[in-house]
């Protein structure tokens, strides 16, 4: 019998609320584990929460190393291979970044997750712990035997803007859970707790410089018309008498709210994958997104997209969105959209890229 192929991921970002790259992480790990020829483990890069890890891994997923500084570490990786991951984690066939990060590493293949190149455009909007990232992901983008992304989009992107071979890059989609197709609305009891209003559209997700809310909101505040504003996530938000947040959800009850909202918006100058759009999809919800490349790829033509940063535009989509009313047919070509994005997937199409990475 052929022994199982030894992978070691970084699972830093399965520690603390998980946005994005949290629950790629977790849901990846998960499914890898699922396979018979993997073995799965992971590590995480810190000083204060990495005995964490062991509680938070999917089964069958085992923790390794020791703690650890994250900031000591990038500014070695900066420079060379050392410290390899191999010293604290143990020997392994195939060392993962999932987070932007290529650990280094002395005998493993490599393999780089890059989700988006946001860094690159906005430098500045990076907190001052991310400072070194753009070096970071260049280094490791050199470094890496193959480099996964999330949507062809952000692979031309990388290839054109990291000076990369694109036949290096790797497509891995991301998945929709299955509890996203049994979604229902709020109960009367939920949406008393949470302070919902009977209508209402949605922006899920975290806050930052490049996910549009300041568009959105004026876009919202010109359009009296428009159903109350809900943002789901954790962070600060900029509130109005016409906004509400709810904060950050568990699974069950974020489907829930999803599946209550009227519209999914996501405004986002700039996305590596956008997750919501699908997730919304699953729950027959309609979704207004920003037409950039990699939602107009995701969103299957399924959304309406409006150019980034048009105010009138934004309210008018959220308008017939919000008035649209259910039809059989988009409602099952909505879901059959979504569900052909699965974690079994994404997993299968990251290890096409471990394989690669060996044989490279």
């Amino acid at each position: 019998m052929a022994r199982r192929l030894r992978v070691l991921l970084d699972g830093t970002p399965l520690l603390g609320p998980r946005t994005g790259i949290g629950r790629y992480t977790a849901s990846l790990s998960e499914a890898l584990a699922s396979l018979s020829d993997v073995d799965t483990r992971a590590v995480a890069f810190t000083l204060r929460g990495w005995r964490r890890l062991r509680t938070v891994l999917p089964h069958g997923v085992r923790a390794r190393g020791m703690p650890v500084a994250a900031r000591l570490l990038r500014a070695a990786w900066l420079r060379s291979e050392f410290p390899p991951v191999e010293a604290f984690a143990g020997l392994t066939d195939v060392v993962h970044g999932t987070n932007f990060v290529l650990p280094g590493a002395v005998r493993a293949a490599k393999v780089l997750t890059i989700h988006d190149l946001a860094f690159l455009d906005a430098p500045e909007e990076l907190a001052p712990s991310d400072r070194q990232l753009p070096s970071l992901v260049r280094r490791g983008a050199a470094l890496a035997d193959v480099i996964c992304t999330p949507t062809a989009a952000v692979a031309d992107s990388v290839a054109e803007r990291l000076d990369v071979d694109r036949d290096k890059i790797q497509v891995t989609p991301l998945g929709v859970d299955a509890g996203w197709f049994t979604g229902r609305p709020p109960t009367g009891e939920k949406r008393q707790q949470l302070g919902l209003p009977d209508k209402y559209l949605l922006f899920a997700g975290a806050p930052g410089p490049r996910k549009g809310l300041d568009w959105l909101l004026r876009a919202h505040e010109a359009a009296p018309d428009l159903p109350p504003l809900v943002f789901a996530g954790p962070g600060r938000f900029p509130l109005t008498d016409r906004t509400v947040h709810v904060g950050y959800l568990s699974d069950v009850d974020l489907q829930r709210v999803v599946a209550g909202a009227s519209a999914l918006v996501l405004p986002s100058r700039d996305e590596g994958f956008g997750l919501p759009v699908l997730e919304a999809m699953a729950c027959d919800v309609p979704v207004v997104c920003t037409d950039v490349p990699t939602l107009r790829e995701v969103s299957g033509g399924l959304a309406r997209l409006v150019p980034y940063g048009e105010v009138d535009a934004l309210a008018e989509a959220l308008r017939e969105a919000a008035a649209q009313p259910p039809a059989a047919s988009a409602s099952a070509t909505r879901r059959a959209h979504a569900a052909s994005f699965t974690w079994r997937r994404c997993a299968e199409t990251t290890l096409a890229a471990y394989r690669r990475a060996l044989e490279s």
